[in-house]
């Protein structure tokens, strides 16, 4: 499970015009493992899961787990920050798959 959209569900409203379901995401609690960086100019959500994850559609991972720190409707992200990197995305990717069946 790497692309997320994949579990949106076509639904449609009164007038039968089609639309996605919106997503379920876990909770991600904090771990030994995880990763605390300060983030600079020109960082971006989508590059730091590129970096830490090899995958840049994992960039939710990043949002969901500094729910106050981040926006989750944005890539860009302020410089100095301090944010967390969960590691154990597994776990994290089973639990999104669980809650969105």
């Amino acid at each position: 499970m790497r692309e997320r959209n994949n579990y949106s569900k076509v639904k449609r409203d009164k007038n039968k015009r089609a639309f996605l379901s919106p997503l379920k995401y876990p909770v991600i609690p904090l771990s030994i493992n995880d990763i605390y960086v300060i983030t600079l100019d020109g960082d971006r959500l989508d590059l730091m899961a590129d970096q830490f994850y090899e995958d840049t559609r994992l960039w939710w991972i990043i949002a969901q787990a500094n729910p106050n720190t981040l926006r989750r409707d944005s890539y860009n992200v302020s410089a100095g920050l301090e944010i967390r990197i969960p590691l154990g995305i597994n776990n994290i990717l089973n639990s999104f798959e669980q809650l969105n069946k």
